[in-house]
């Protein structure tokens, strides 16, 4: 095993771990060598390539209006789901804070002020409305990563799951990668270790399956799962009336998504590519599209993504064999150096890998484009400062009624 690891790793240009592994005991050898057998290395042949994308197509949406004429109907077909035990949700928190200059997991942020509030506390209490409502538990899954794992965990005990059943909550951990320098090299983290990352959202499903949550999804006979990002504080979550219009529009899949506040927002915007559900990215976008309108006037692509999405587990579990692509990423990587010293550079130094979840989108047969109030359920914490910040996060939880 060592010897064809070692010859791996000089046909893939990696000599520089070889000479590392030569410093190592026996013991730390043994574990590097389990590390990098265990560890998909078709990475290092990833190279940055413009994505061949198809024809696009406007996707409309069921627009507020519409929701509103039919929201008893699509609310109770919703919470009949819910209730029937049909329906789970999945928290995307691998991420840590960093952005934010806090440096652990994203959902352990203190967004209040005067009180103790947290972005997992916002989350939590915004799906407890909906148990209060059906009467019945929305079974969790918090996907984690290596990084954050126990600390997630354990703010979680912590705080007694801030008031949800803790028998309805299972974690697990998505997969990771290796990050290379900007000459395709492996680092490393620490002495006999390669650095490695987060595989990005993308991957959630196929995470679930490799630690064994699918069984607990499929002996509970669920049928949808929500599916959301931890760092939007106003996110709705198991939504009734979202869950039920799917249901009712006979589609395997749903997105919530917001009208563009301006034709040049940053937003990827739900659409069709080759008669298919897609996303279009906003710097993929051609002048054209970015402005064509519908004959009332409206943006022709008018509808950004929010990262909550509603997908049929059959469809799913079709989406397993598949490879999703990688999109590669320059982030500031901490590493270490020749000399043994920890490196933690001030500017993008290195690749991760990631998949993103706007990629399972586009393995769907269609989806139910569910328009919502930006001003009720869009309030991202990406950055300290600025758009999509803290501040702005605030000021919108304040808009709805919630005290800081």
């Amino acid at each position: 095993m060592k010897q064809q690891i070692i010859e791996m790793l000089h046909m893939l240009h990696q000599g520089h771990i070889v000479s590392h592994m030569a410093d190592l005991t026996e013991a730390e050898q043994e574990k590097l060598i389990a590390q990098i057998g265990a560890l998909d290395l078709s990475v290092l042949d990833l190279e940055d390539a413009a994505e061949q994308r198809g024809k696009f197509d406007p996707l409309y949406a069921m627009t507020l209006e519409e929701i509103d004429r039919c929201r008893g109907q699509y609310t109770k077909t919703g919470l009949e789901a819910i209730r029937s035990g049909k329906v789970g949700a999945v928290l995307l928190a691998g991420g840590q804070g960093s952005r934010l200059d806090f440096e652990h997991p994203k959902g352990m942020f203190r967004i209040g002020v005067e009180r103790e509030l947290y972005i997992f506390e916002c989350l939590i209490q915004n799906l407890l409305e909906v148990t209060r409502q059906a009467g019945s538990w929305v079974p969790l899954f918090v996907m984690t990563s290596i990084d954050n794992n126990l600390e997630t965990r354990e703010f979680f005990a912590k705080h007694k799951y801030f008031g949800y059943s803790e028998d309805n909550v299972w974690f697990f951990m998505q997969e990771q990668l290796p990050t290379v320098d900007t000459e395709g090299r492996l680092m490393l983290s620490g002495r006999g270790t390669i650095s490695t990352a987060p595989n990005g959202n993308g991957g959630w499903y196929a995470s679930m399956e490799k630690t064994g949550i699918l069984k607990v999804v499929r002996n509970a006979g669920i049928e949808w799962l929500n599916v959301f990002a931890v760092d939007n504080v106003l996110q709705r979550i198991a939504d009734p009336c979202f869950i039920g219009a799917v249901i009712e529009s006979g589609k395997v899949s749903g997105a919530k998504v917001v009208a563009k506040a301006a034709p040049e927002e940053k937003v990827g915007v739900l659409c069709l590519e080759d008669g298919k559900p897609s996303i279009v990215e906003y710097y993929e976008m051609s002048d054209e599209m970015r402005y064509q309108r519908e004959p009332d006037g409206s943006l022709s692509y008018n509808y950004g993504v929010i990262l909550n999405y509603l997908f049929h587990v059959g469809q799913l579990n079709s989406t397993l064999s598949v490879k999703l692509p990688l999109h590669r990423a320059f982030k500031k990587i901490p590493y270490m150096n020749g000399d043994g010293q920890m490196v933690r550079p001030e500017e993008p130094n290195a690749y991760k890998f990631e998949t993103l979840a706007l990629d399972m989108v586009r393995l769907q047969e269609n989806c139910l484009a569910y328009e919502v109030d930006r001003s009720r359920e869009f309030a991202p914490v990406k950055n300290k400062t600025g758009v999509d910040s803290v501040d702005t996060a605030r000021e919108l939880l304040r808009l709805n009624g919630i005290p800081l």
